[in-house]
């Protein structure tokens, strides 16, 4: 799906839950380390509201998900990749750490 801008429209919501979910987070927890109300956390994982760049890099750290970044860069299918995603990143990075 596109915008009226063509640039791609991507649902974030179920990707933000799990997220938040996992790393043991209720709304209003993270909504206090984002810096924002519980209720726009709820629109956030809804699709409600539109997810900020900023906003998304800030909840990957805070949920210690930077693999998703990672895949979002990549061009990665992030909802179905999470755990795969994770895997593959631990591997990667446990190569390099041994090259280095």
């Amino acid at each position: 799906m596109a915008n009226k801008e063509g640039g791609a429209i991507v649902d974030f919501g179920e990707v933000l839950r799990k997220m938040r979910i996992t790393a043991g987070l209720s709304q209003e927890a993270i909504a206090l380390k984002l810096n924002m109300s519980r209720s726009n956390v709820a629109k956030l994982e809804t699709d409600r509201v539109e997810l900020k760049a900023a906003d998304l890099i800030k909840w990957c750290r805070i949920t210690n998900n930077p693999d998703v970044l990672m895949a979002l860069y990549a061009g990665v299918e992030v909802i179905h990749q999470l755990q795969p995603i994770t895997s593959l990143i631990t591997g990667f990075v446990s190569i390099i750490g041994g090259l280095l």
